[in-house]
Formats: C-alpha cells, structure tokens, sequence
C-alpha cells in the first residue's frame, strides 16, 4: 500500500443488545423514554467516555454492599496488580531490544522513528495508512471547517425558513461532498454516484411495500461481493468507450476499499423510509422536546426530508464517510433539524486532548514494543509462555488502539461541525468481564446498526442464538471474504453461549445474595476474556493457525502448565 492511501479497514463485531424485538419483520422499533437515572461517575470510570445507556439497560439506582477496597481480598489483589503490570510492560519491551537474538527476523520492518532515536514498529498496514495521511487528513478537515464558517457567515441570513436548525449546511454539504469525493476517487465518483441513484430509486419507487427491504439487502449485499471480487471494476471492463476515465483516479482510486461503510448508509436510508412510509403517523417537524439519541434513531421523519439531496449529503458526509462511525439517517437528520444538540467546546476540547494522548500511547507502544513485527516474522523462537502470552496480548492490544483512533479522528471531526455520532469504542478490551457487554463497547456505532437493522428484523431475544450466529457471519462476511474472520465469527457466536446459559441458570436476582455467587462470576469473567482474546487472536492477529500454535505453547508445554498452574 502505498503511503498516499487513504485506506481504513475497521475490524467490527456485533453488539447483541437486549432490544424489545418485533413479531413482524422489519418493523420500526418505537422510542422508548430512558429512566430518569443518572449515576455519578466516580473513580475510574471518569477516564471512560461518556456515552448514553439504552434505556432498555437502564436500572433504578439500588442499596449496593460497602466498598471493598480497604479489605485484605482487595489489598491482596492491588499487591498482585503493582507486581505483574510492571512485568507486562517490560516483558515486550525487552522481546524488542536490538541485542534480543531474534531481532534479526524483524528488523527489516521496522521504520526511523521520533523518540530518543528508537527505531518504531509501523509494520501494520492499517495504522500506517492512518497514520502517514493524518499531516493530510488535518488540513482537509480544517479546510471543510473553515469553508462552512464562511459559508455560514455569507448566507446564514439569507434564509429565515432555516433559523435554528442546521438545514442550511445541507446545500454546502453536498457540494463539498461531491467534491471531496471527485479529489479522493477522481473519476470513480461516477460508481458511487450510480450506485446512490439506483438505491434511491428502490426506495422511492417501493415505498412501504414489503419487497422494498427485500431488494434493498439483495442490491446491496450483491453491489458489495461485485464489487469487491471485481476490484471495483475498471471503466474499460464496462465500456472501451470509457477507457480514458481511468486515467483519472483521484489520490486515492481504490473506492471500493470504504464502500463497505457507505453500503450500511445505503441500507439505512432505505430502512428508514420504508418504516416512515409504514408510520401510522409523524411527528412533528420540529419537535419541541430534546431528543436522546435512542429517539433520534427510532422516530421518523416527515417524506420530504427523505430527498436525494439529504440522501447523498448523509451518505457522503465527508467526516464520517472514510471509516464512520456510523449514523442512521434518522439521526443525521434530526441533528440537523434540531439544532440544540451541538456537542458544547468545553466537551469537544475534552475529546480532542483524550485523542492526543491516545496518539501518545500509540507511538510510545510502537517505539518500545515491536510486537506487530515479531507476530508476522513469526520471530519468538526460544521465547518462554509469558513472553508468547505477551505477544498476543500487546497484539490485541495495538489492535484497539488502531481502530480507536482513526474512529476518534473521525468523531472528533464531526463534533467540531456540529454533528454528533455513536462512540465507536467506549471500553478497552481488558476492562470488560462481559462477553455480551464487550460487544457493545466495540465497534459500538456498527453494533447499534446491526440491533436495529438486523437482530430485531431477524426477531431479537425470541431467537437470540440464531440470530447471533447469522450476524455473525454476515460481520465476518462484510469485512473480508476470508475463512478466519468466518472462523472468528462462529468462535464468537459460540463462546457466547456459555454466559447466555450462566445467566439463565444462575439469575442475579436469585443468587446475588450468596456469598459464592460473586466468586462464580469472578470466575466466568477470567473464563470470557480468554475466549474473546483466543477469538480476536485467530480474527485480526494470527490466524487459525497461529493462534492454535500459540496455545499449543501456552498449554502443552511445560512452561505453559507451570505459567497456567501460576496463574490459577
């Protein structure tokens, strides 16, 4: 890949939220009012994003048990963190040292770096891609943003019918967006074009029928596989007479690369239409009440709001449209209907220096921890189960943190114009006990996708287990046609089922009182992390292959046993 892509392939999983589910398919899910409870966010959860909380997990604040900080449990577990942290982070950092016998395998990966002349691990594909085009991505963002400024200060005035809303920037969005597209694909913009004028006429000439979701999916899942195994057709595959348009590629011609995001706003458009033509009735234009973002979602507009100029200013939204996160149309367009819910500066500050020092981190793991190229050069012969363990949980780790912060860019682009999208990664991977609970931090815009699009479609909790092995495979199928994130998405169907079972057989509400009852769940929470470290493992780092080799490590050998019996 060369340094000038703009490519940002985000790995994603499936968020199974607990939605009311529908008895008939592809019925609009009703807004519900969320429960007037806001906890205080104290200790630790202060350095977490804030981010609303469906209203159907919402509880009512209960009497809970005293802390248990000050108690000889918990200072034993404090003694046991300060001791082995430290070693988590130096274990990889010595794997990395110019003098380890294995750096040879992997020294040719590795790049010039910025701190104290250490050389750093740019080796993955993705992140570089982010991260050699951020000196360009800032002035295009600064660019749109000035350019509407001005905008706004010409003709904001000029219109009396848009005061108080953001409806006024739609005209300059499309422009801009039509333009950022012709720069970025130069003259593949004429497909993408193309494809949005046959989406649109399914939905317009359909209407509420019940084969408009029909062909919606079926176009679009076939657009997508066509697309992908083509390459995104050259000019000269469709037409000789079309041959010189291929010579106008953009800076980055590969347009089928962030399609894959594009196609979920297709789908949503179309759903949305079709729920709003289905409506038994329509809210107001302007709503007098704040609306939440579960509200913004779920209630429909007026027909006319659902134009083809709204569809591509949505679809083509410049901030959101390389990597997202995603947002449904509903909610793109209320945000704009109502101009009340522009994030406030002191938040968007806030989210600008958390991203700076998520940046930080990032290069400090890839000037220390040249874990990505020692996973691909295969280079830990001699290496102990710790050190093995530690590859693939650095791994996981430089994963995270490479989808987080072209995610955060992204975001935090939108928020300085006013939109405000679904956080993409609320928790870290080794702060969730909850399998279930994982997949709604991860990827978390794209799981609130598959909740309303699919999974309450396919019939929510009445077939959960169908359900998640179905979107499963359709999220390892939309990031790539490859047998391991197939794999991935079997393993993270079935490793689901333990705590679906563990929550059936031993309730909270039945048990919650026993004193055993928090050790079992202790116990399930090591039990989870490690299937979803083992499923992640085989998805996005090693491979079937890799990850079964690394286990066999782990586990088979005599230093695996005496690490596990440690551990244990």
């Amino acid at each position: 890949m060369s340094n000038g892509d703009l490519e940002l392939q985000m790995p994603s999983n499936l968020r199974a939220e607990r939605e009311a589910s529908s008895s008939q398919p592809f019925l609009n899910p009703r807004p519900v009012l969320p429960i007037d409870v806001t906890p205080k966010r104290r200790g630790v959860l202060c350095l977490t994003v804030e981010t609303p909380v469906a209203s159907s997990f919402q509880r009512p604040v209960q009497a809970r048990p005293p802390p248990r900080w000050r108690t000889p449990e918990f200072l034993f577990y404090g003694v046991v963190f300060a001791a082995v942290l430290p070693l988590m982070i130096w274990k990889p950092m010595v794997l990395s040292r110019d003098t380890h016998p294995n750096y040879y395998l992997y020294q040719e990966r590795l790049s010039d770096g910025w701190i104290f002349g250490r050389k750093i691990d740019d080796s993955d594909a993705q992140y570089r891609s982010f991260r050699d085009n951020l000196p360009v991505l800032v002035p295009v963002a600064g660019f749109f943003l000035l350019l509407k400024y001005v905008y706004l200060q010409v003709f904001q005035r000029t219109s009396s019918a848009t005061q108080g809303t953001l409806l006024n920037r739609i005209p300059l969005q499309f422009i801009f967006s039509v333009l950022f597209l012709l720069g970025l694909h130069g003259a593949n913009i004429l497909k993408i074009l193309f494809i949005l004028s046959l989406n649109y006429v399914i939905a317009k000439s359909l209407h509420k029928s019940r084969m408009a979701p029909v062909l919606t999916w079926i176009f679009n899942i076939s657009v997508l596989f066509a697309i992908d195994r083509n390459s995104g057709y050259r000019f000269a595959s469709l037409s000789p007479s079309l041959t010189y348009l291929d010579s106008v590629q953009g800076v980055y011609p590969r347009w089928y690369i962030p399609f894959n995001i594009t196609m979920l706003r297709l789908v949503s458009f179309n759903m949305d239409y079709f729920w709003s033509c289905r409506a038994a009735s329509l809210p107001p234009a302007r709503p007098e009440n704040e609306m939440n973002h579960k509200q913004r979602t779920a209630t429909s507009h007026n027909f006319e709001v659902y134009s083809f100029v709204n569809f591509v200013a949505y679809v083509l939204y410049p901030p959101l449209y390389i990597a997202g996160p995603i947002m449904t149309f509903n909610d793109f367009m209320w945000q704009h209907v109502k101009s009340t819910s522009i994030p406030s500066w002191p938040m968007v500050i806030k989210y600008l220096v958390r991203f700076l020092a998520c940046l930080l981190v990032m290069e400090f793991v890839l000037h220390y921890m040249y874990v990505v190229a020692i996973k691909d050069s295969a280079a830990w012969t001699g290496d102990t189960s710790f050190e093995l363990s530690m590859i693939g949980w650095w791994n996981l780790i430089v994963v995270w943190l490479k989808l987080l912060l072209p995610w955060r860019f992204f975001r935090l682009w939108a928020l300085i114009d006013g939109i405000d999208p679904p956080e993409n990664m609320i928790r870290c991977m080794v702060n969730n006990y909850s399998a279930l609970g994982f997949w709604r931090a991860w990827h978390r815009s794209y799981n609130l996708w598959i909740v309303r699009y699919i999974y309450i479609p396919l019939g929510g909790t009445k077939r959960q287990l169908v359900s998640t092995a179905l979107i499963f495979s359709f999220v390892a199928l939309w990031h790539d046609l490859t047998f391991r994130l197939l794999a991935w998405g079997w393993l993270i169907s079935l490793f689901i089922v333990p705590e679906i079972a563990a929550q059936y057989l031993l309730p909270p509400a039945k048990y919650g009182s026993r004193t055993w009852y928090r050790h079992a769940c202790a116990l399930g929470a090591v039990v989870n992390m490690l299937m979803m470290m083992i499923a992640n493992l085989v998805g996005f780092v090693f491979g079937v292959d890799g990850t079964k080799y690394m286990i066999q490590q782990l586990f088979g050998s005599m230093q695996g046993r005496e690490l596990g019996n440690l551990t244990i």
